[in-house]
């Protein structure tokens, strides 16, 4: 059996005769793409014996040793699939961008999130907090596998788990990607009118942020300026939700519930420090086990209306594609004063599971060019395209895990075999929740209207890039003297 370097996709192909295919079985590109080069395929994924390594500082990942059998499939996935292309032993510290797609791999369960719930419960033991729960869209479409549930969405239930635990309040993450959008869409108007720094980038994921910061910290210019909806919601919980509820910034505790191992490091980082804690949907999970809460048999319970809100826009941030359609959506509106058409609020073509999806839409005589990417190995030939000048799109959503939000590495784990086929119903969730809604569009959210009325006047203001803006390292040390890269 011969392998193959794909330069389109970057996995290795193994076939025993290449006149037996005629397109690349992963991404379906031509065969002539399929390159026989063992130099390349050393240059690209070096090989890592042995398992991963991961930092005991790792703030979003830990291996339980005692577990571990060695059998390397963590390395394999963290080189092949996620596209950590480094030689460890000239490194300073492990590469490792907390994306836990590893966790999701590891046949006997030696790799973990890092956990911090039994600290969480401290906190809301102790009457002088407040402990606020605020929970990402992808969480109410997987939460229940954990509990043999036949929904596939139990916001209702997951609601009053947390209620059950003894949060104070608990919020929708919705609404932060809401306010993501508004201040998103703002800034690729921004810069399309100026001609500056395009493509955008979204900046949502933060494995994928990293990975830029990593490899390519020349291009971070192309990254969106904003935090994530849980680095914005965070901040508007320490400032904006303070003042509304009279609660001093420094009583809160803000607890994100998350589907993603990598928001554990992103709230370590100095400018994301609002979110106090991080909890994934299988640390709630356990979280509800412990706590010996029957979860199927719990009233639904509705979020706190304060930020309560979310429209279908902020709730399809789960998925591949959803950030990108959502920003559409919103960007359509600024730039017409219209409401976006029925194509635009089912855009297919932006939709799926494919690692890379391409769409164009007119918009008052603009042809925005879009593509959307999941998977840093796919990324990869495009920014390389880039620092080529070759690269012509004005928007590029771009996430880590497999189909987006929903095949996060905290999320539950299933058959590995049947991973792909379990996010695709994640997938369908969110997208059914969001048919389900009135309200389509983030602009059109009473609590963000409000937001913007009353608090941050508008998208880009000076109180708005405060709070919700960031900025990004060049953190390429990590790699030290690595001469493969």
């Amino acid at each position: 059996m011969a392998k193959y370097n794909c330069t389109i996709c970057n996995q290795i192909i193994e076939v025993d005769n290449i006149d037996e295919i005629d397109t690349c079985p992963i991404c379906g590109v031509s065969k002539e793409y399929l390159e026989l080069t063992e130099e390349q395929i050393e240059k690209t994924f070096p090989v890592i014996e042995g398992p991963i390594p991961i930092s005991e500082n790792n703030p979003g990942i830990a291996r339980i040793e005692e577990k571990c059998i060695k059998c390397g499939l963590c390395s394999k996935i963290c080189q092949e699939k996620v596209g950590m292309r480094y030689d460890p032993k000239k490194a300073t510290e492990p590469a490792c961008l907390s994306c836990g797609q590893c966790i999701l791999n590891c046949p006997v369960g030696a790799l973990v999130p890092k956990y911090c719930y039994k600290t969480v419960l401290n906190y809301i033991n102790d009457t002088d907090k407040v402990v606020v729960a605020f929970t990402s869209p992808a969480v109410r479409v997987a939460l229940g596998e954990v509990f043999n549930s036949t929904d596939i969405n139990v916001e209702g239930k997951m609601v009053a788990s947390l209620k059950e635990l003894g949060f104070d309040y608990v919020l929708d993450t919705t609404f932060g990607a809401d306010l993501t959008i508004m201040e998103e869409a703002s800034e690729l108007i921004s810069r399309i009118k100026e001609n500056k720094a395009l493509p955008q980038f979204t900046s949502c994921c933060p494995a994928w942020v990293r990975y830029l910061e990593i490899y390519h910290p020349n291009l971070t210019k192309y990254l969106s300026t904003c935090k994530s909806p849980i680095g914005m919601q965070g901040a508007i919980i320490k400032s904006y939700f303070a003042e509304m509820m009279g609660i001093p910034s420094e009583n809160i505790i803000s607890v994100a519930i998350t589907p993603c191992t990598a928001k554990k490091s992103e709230i370590a980082l100095p400018n994301n420090q609002d979110t106090d804690f991080v909890i994934t949907t299988s640390e709630l999970a356990l979280m509800i086990r412990e706590n010996k809460i029957d979860f199927n048999n719990l009233q639904d319970e509705p979020y706190d209306s304060i930020m309560g809100r979310g429209s279908g826009a902020g709730v399809i941030f789960g998925n591949s594609g959803g950030v990108m359609e959502a920003a559409v959506r919103t960007a359509y509106h600024f730039l017409t004063n219209k409401s976006p058409k029925n194509e635009l609020l089912s855009f297919t073509k932006v939709r799926g599971y494919d690692n890379v999806k391409e769409a164009e839409v007119n918009i008052d005589n603009l042809n925005l060019k879009l593509l959307v990417v999941h998977g840093m190995t796919n990324i990869e030939p495009i920014l390389k395209d880039l620092e080529k000048g070759k690269l012509d799109y004005h928007f590029i959503e771009v996430m880590n895990c497999p189909g987006g939000c929903v095949g996060g590495g905290g999320q539950p784990l299933g058959i590995i075999s049947k991973q792909q086929e379990i996010n695709e119903r994640r997938i369908s969730g969110l997208y059914k929740e969001d048919a389900d809604l009135k309200i389509k569009n983030s602009y059109e959210n009473p609590d963000i209207i409000d937001i913007y009325q009353s608090y941050l006047e508008k998208p880009l203001s000076r109180k708005s890039e405060k709070l919700l803006h960031t900025s990004y390292q060049d953190r390429s040390s990590i790699l030290g003297d690595n001469s493969l890269i």
